[in-house]
């Protein structure tokens, strides 16, 4: 892999970083852009940049070229116009920078379920239900998407310069990382510490769709072998393609068993939301007494738990799940046991002083 250089736009994220330790580890000289970049991995060579200042794209690329591009950064604005607006920016500045370079050979964009499932407020307050099992065939919906966006952005790009391309719809991604906006695993490791350091019931915070419907989750690490895969693999290029561990799951039964897992009581769904957000208000200092008492490495709790994600997933009022089989017959077979990704992650969050 000595001829393979990457980038990776969002280094510090959830994804990111995952992919990081993969591509490294794999043998791939390996940049990672971020605006605060993720120092944790040594083989990583950090490159901080604003991707809204194309002018600081440049500066800071100036001597990269690389092969791989995988595209995992988004950011949050108040409107979907906004959205559409600004991650549509991201993508095309640091493509339009790379172009200069004719060095690039493919290009992962990361992006999810919303693109069949629109904004949350679209399907939420709309009713709109989706033809489940969720396939990459389903067309575009007729709503404002800033996946659509980055998409378009990738499309155009790779037609102007010649690279492939892929793009990635992972479900709820579970894995190691702090400071991140979408990052469930942690959120509900959080939230189980301080229900068993305060006695509290561990209540669930969803719907009754996704407590009792089907569901499945995407583990970050095998997120970053598909990436790979697909990046690297002939079959697969010029394709979208969903992305998840491979089984299913009912929240019902794997609530009770993260909440046995901690050694604490479990309260399924009683007829109503309840809101992790408002559960998890007033924990600030209890979290601060927690990380102070086991010498943790995190005491902002906004740092490690990110409760309106997690409310937004889970309070979702349809069941959701995807189909893999174009990554199956083309060759991707790798699978991950959901209930261990949840253990797996949790064992690497007390390893990290992240829980307890």
């Amino acid at each position: 892999m000595m001829d393979k250089i990457a980038l990776i736009v969002g280094a510090s994220g959830i994804i990111g970083s995952n992919l990081a330790e993969k591509l490294i580890s794999s043998g791939w000289e390996t940049y990672g852009l971020a605006r605060t970049p993720n120092t944790e991995n040594s083989g990583l060579k950090p490159i901080s940049a604003d991707l809204l200042d194309i002018e600081s794209l440049k500066l800071a690329l100036a001597a990269v070229k690389p092969t791989h591009v995988y595209i995992t950064a988004w950011m949050r604005n108040d409107t979907e116009k906004e959205n559409i607006r600004v991650n549509g920016l991201m993508v095309r500045n640091i493509l339009d920078v790379l172009s200069e370079k004719g060095s690039v050979e493919h290009v992962a964009l990361v992006t999810g379920l919303k693109h069949y499932l629109g904004p949350f407020e679209a399907y939420a307050k709309a009713g709109f239900l989706p033809e489940t099992p969720l396939r990459e065939e389903h067309p575009r919906l007729d709503l404002e998407n800033f996946y659509y966006a980055q998409e378009d952005e990738v499309y155009a790009a790779a037609k102007r310069d010649g690279f492939t391309w892929s793009i990635h719809r992972p479900h709820t991604v579970i894995g190691k990382v702090t400071g991140n906006a979408m990052n469930m695993g942690t959120t509900l490791a959080v939230y189980a510490t301080i229900c068993k350091e305060k006695a509290r019931p561990f209540i669930w915070p969803g719907s009754s769709a996704q407590w009792n419907g089907l569901s499945d989750v995407t583990d970050a690490r095998l997120l970053a072998d598909h990436l790979i895969w697909a990046s690297t693999t002939d079959a697969a290029r010029n394709e979208a393609f969903n992305v998840v561990n491979g089984d299913v799951f009912r929240w019902s039964r794997l609530w009770k068993r993260l909440a046995t897992y901690f050694d604490i009581v479990a309260t399924g769904y009683d007829g109503q939301i309840h809101s992790l957000e408002k559960e998890m208000a007033n924990d600030v200092e209890i979290w601060r007494e927690i990380a102070e008492k086991h010498r943790l490495k995190e005491h902002d709790l906004s740092r490690v738990a990110t409760a309106w994600h997690t409310d937004l997933d889970l309070g979702r009022p349809i069941e959701v799940m995807t189909n893999m089989s174009k990554s199956r017959k083309l060759g991707f077979l790798v699978y991950q046991d959901t209930e261990e990704t949840f253990y797996e992650l949790f064992e690497q969050l007390k390893t990290a002083k992240i829980i307890p």
